[in-house]
C-alpha cells in the first residue's frame, strides 16, 4: 500500500508526477534490483554511484529527453533526487563517459534481463492493446505528411 501525505515544507519539483513513480519504483524492489545486478563497474574512487548514473538515465528519459544534452533539464532539480536517494543528478558528461569502457555484452544482458522482469507480468494473462493510429501531421516532419489546409 503506498500512502501520500501533503507537507507543508516540502520541495517542489516541475517534475512532480515523477515522485509517485519513484514511490513505486522503491517499493516494488524494482530499483534495489536494477542497481544491484547492472554490470557498471568502476575503478577509481572520485566515480559516481551506480544508483547515481541510473537514476539520472531513468528520470531524464521518463521526462521526455532524447538526447545526453537533454539531461540538463533536470540536473538542477533538487527534489527528485532525494526520493530516489540519491544526492544530486549526474551531469550529461557523467552519463556519457559511464558506458564508454563497460562489457557491451554484459550491459545487454543486464537490459535484457531487466525488460524480461518489466514484461513477464504482461505475458502471464490475456489482455487487449486498444492502440489510437492516429496521425497528427506535425509540418512534414512525418513520413508522408503534408501540410495540409482548413
Amino acid at each position: 500500500m503506498i500512502e501520500v501525505r501533503w507537507e507543508e515544507d516540502a520541495g517542489v519539483s516541475m517534475h512532480g508526477g515523477l515522485a509517485f513513480f519513484i514511490e513505486f519504483f522503491k517499493v516494488s524492489g524494482i530499483c534495489e534490483r536494477f542497481v544491484e545486478e547492472c554490470p557498471l563497474k568502476y575503478v577509481s574512487p572520485n566515480a559516481p554511484s551506480q544508483s547515481g548514473i541510473l537514476g539520472t538515465i531513468l528520470l531524464s528519459v521518463l521526462s521526455g529527453h532524447r538526447r545526453y544534452s537533454h539531461i540538463t533539464g533536470i540536473h538542477g532539480d533538487s527534489v527528485l533526487p532525494g526520493l530516489l536517494g540519491i544526492r544530486h543528478f549526474r551531469s550529461e558528461d557523467s552519463i556519457r563517459r559511464a558506458f564508454e569502457k563497460q562489457d557491451e555484452a554484459a550491459r545487454t544482458l543486464w537490459m535484457d534481463r531487466q525488460l524480461d522482469i518489466t514484461f513477464s507480468a504482461l505475458l502471464r494473462q490475456d489482455w487487449i492493446l486498444d492502440l489510437d493510429a492516429t496521425v497528427k501531421t506535425l509540418y512534414g516532419r512525418q513520413e508522408q505528411a503534408r501540410v495540409g489546409y482548413r
